[in-house]
């Protein structure tokens, strides 16, 4: 037996079974396991169901724990509301056309503080609120320098503040002084590939704790003096490793932290401040990440990632004895900060899956769950939706691959379904089992859908999540290919009846599937998608130009990576109907980017259509746009899929 089996399964740990080990132990799906569920026939998922449910997100509770501050999507915008902590007097405290972020409420709960960016730029400003009502005040003002909110000091007369020029690539440490507002620098970074995070204060507030992250798989630890600026160096390491401090005990003494030291892979540990050893507190190739220690010291709250299947675990730090509380199986994530502990001991958190939207939750220290929140729009409330299924198959090389598949209600195995590949965004990301609109969108409409988790996702060790660096747009399309041959194989769908939908790298793989291998597609529909590596590398923000190199090497010497791996190479290829979606001040990946494709393609005569979004950045979030962007992508595909014969 594998020490993961002592500490996740073999001490009662209620749902290990229904996970491999790790990766490795992952088994090819039987693609005629792939199930439709059989029932009365359910009705399309209405578009304005979605909008008009409302997403909540960085959740702060006040300090007597009394209130919530928090980011919702109610009022059609990212605005910053309010709330009591058991879900009563919802009230709006910012209206803007801004989306504000990161609130953190002021020592004397009297106000909250919070970031807010222009027209979806990802600049930020810092700015703070009466938690009563009343008129915002802009506490920096800076529209070439980017100050995000982190956490404000146990004694609450300093906030850390990160820190970003528009010119640089580097995010730098700051404290705040408050309330006089003046901000102090303690990081100066010179090296472009390096960024500082702020993980958390020490119980005295002589020291924040940070990440240092070198591109995107070395990362060190530091204790940073806030008077002086020093930094101390924690856990040396060779070679590279990514780790990160997830919380503080109580005494100061211990960190809990986040390391894949073990093979790549993601495992949480605890780090003696004084003698630099270490105690590991999981074993397991999937990602276990910590997250807080409970009021008490004795548990580590972990948030184990098995492939793609996120749970909330307690592990006793005595004996290593791991449970869920009775939390029902979803995607759980503690969800308040500056931790998810409220003063009387209880927890908040977020629960969702895969056909059920997000909804806050307390759970008490006598593990009573009590649903805080209800968000679902009406119809999402009463209407039955097809759930994901987990898959693995393997691609072109052998390579384990995961995916989920939304499979509709009463459909038949006779090869006439339309189908819809979801490629992700990252490409150093992961699709969870979380609710996705989108594809039940589509499952909805007598779509199939697969999401898959090809190399160079995160989750599966870092072996495999730097599978495809500079080799973008190759062996990870292959795998989305193979995702495609593996619902053929399912007997449900029909080879000519195929799409792809995707923004930000999903959106260049959408552009690089298309161009590469027109044959296998039909249709698409591509937001914020790369279409030149280079042309990209001139327009985008700097911090975002070091990302970029990070996985296609240096823009002169290996700049036939840049090439081969660019669309621009292949889009004259495309025959499938092409949708372009796109922000006019996204930041990551410029409107420059679109007008490229579109121009290409119009001028080959090729069937394009292109909707550029006013006062958007990387992803839509004003909801007249998300209307627009959700209904014209439905319609394309089934006007290209499933009206065609």
């Amino acid at each position: 037996m594998r020490i993961t089996d002592l500490v996740w399964c073999g001490l009662a740990c209620v749902s290990c079974a229904a996970y491999a080990d790790g990766p490795a132990d992952r088994r090819p799906t039987d693609p005629v396991t792939v199930t439709s569920v059989s029932g009365p026939a359910s009705a399309p998922l209405p578009v304005e169901a979605l909008l008009t449910t409302t997403r909540i997100l960085g959740v702060a509770h006040s300090n007597d724990g009394s209130k919530l501050a928090y980011t919702s999507t109610a009022s059609g915008r990212l605005n910053l509301w309010i709330m009591n902590v058991d879900g009563s007097g919802a009230q709006q405290l910012v209206t803007n056309n801004d989306r504000q972020m990161s609130a953190h409420f002021t020592r004397d709960d009297r106000a909250v503080v919070y970031s807010q960016d222009r027209g979806g730029n990802e600049y930020y400003d810092i700015y703070v609120v009466p938690a009563a009502g009343g008129e915002p005040r802009n506490l920096t003002n800076t529209p070439d320098v980017s100050e995000t909110v982190d956490e404000f000091s146990p004694d609450g007369k300093l906030l850390a503040v990160s820190i970003k020029q528009k010119t640089t690539p580097s995010t730098d440490l700051a404290v705040m002084q408050w309330p006089g507002g003046t901000i102090r620098q303690l990081t100066h970074e010179s090296d472009p590939k390096a960024s500082w995070r702020e993980d958390a204060w020490s119980p005295d507030g002589r020291f924040l704790y940070a990440t240092r992250s070198i591109g995107i798989d070395d990362a060190q630890i530091y204790r940073v003096d806030v008077t002086t600026g020093a930094t101390e160096p924690l856990l040396e390491h060779t070679g590279k490793q990514l780790i990160t401090v997830a919380d503080v005990s109580h005494d100061g003494r211990t960190l809990l932290i986040t390391s894949n030291a073990k093979g790549g892979y993601e495992n949480a540990a605890l780090l003696d401040v004084a003698t630099r050893k270490l105690r590991w507190v999981t074993d397991t190739q999937w990602s276990a990440n910590g997250v807080a220690f409970t009021p008490d010291g004795g548990t580590a709250v972990i948030l184990l990632n098995a492939d793609g299947r996120i749970s909330t675990r307690f592990v006793d730090l005595k004996t290593l004895h791991a449970s869920e509380r009775g939390v029902p199986a979803g995607l759980n994530v503690p969800a308040a900060s500056p931790t998810p502990f409220l003063p009387d001991g209880s927890m908040l958190l977020s629960h969702e899956d895969s056909s059920h939207p997000q909804e806050l939750y307390r759970l008490a220290a006598d593990n009573a769950l009590t649903q805080i929140t209800h968000n679902a729009n009406e119809t999402l409330q009463h209407i039955v939706l097809p759930r994901s299924q987990l898959v693995t198959y393997r691609s072109f090389d052998g390579l384990l691959i995961s995916a989920f598949v939304w499979v509709p209600f009463n459909l038949k195995r006779d090869g006439t379904a339309a189908a819809v590949v979801m490629p992700h965004g990252g490409p150093t990301g992961q699709t969870t089992d979380a609710f996705n609109g989108r594809a039940e969108l589509l499952a909805s409409r007598g779509f199939v859908v697969i999401t898959p988790n090809v190399r160079g996702s995160t989750g599966y060790g870092m072996e495999f999540q730097n599978a495809n660096v500079k080799d973008l747009g190759g062996a990870d399309l292959k795998d989305e290919i193979a995702g495609v041959e593996f619902l053929k194989a399912t007997g449900l769908i029909d080879p000519k009846r195929v799409g792809i939908w995707g923004g930000s790298y999903g959106g260049y793989m959408t552009l690089m599937a298309i161009g590469k291998t027109p044959a296998v597609w039909s249709a698409a529909v591509d937001e914020y998608g790369i279409l030149n590596w280079l042309s990209m590398l001139e327009h985008e923000d700097p911090r975002l130009q070091e990302y970029e190199k990070s996985l296609l090497g240096d823009p002169v010497k290996d700049r036939a990576a840049y090439e081969a791996s660019s669309p621009l190479r292949y889009i004259r290829n495309e025959t499938a109907p092409l949708l372009v979606l796109q922000g006019d001040n996204d930041i990551r990946v410029p409107r420059e980017e679109a007008e490229q494709v579109v121009s290409i393609l119009k001028g080959e005569g090729r069937t394009v259509d292109a909707v550029y979004y006013p006062e958007e950045g990387h992803g839509f979030v004003k909801r007249e746009h998300q209307r627009d962007e959700l209904t014209r992508s439905v319609a394309w595909l089934q006007q290209y899929l499933q009206s065609a014969q």
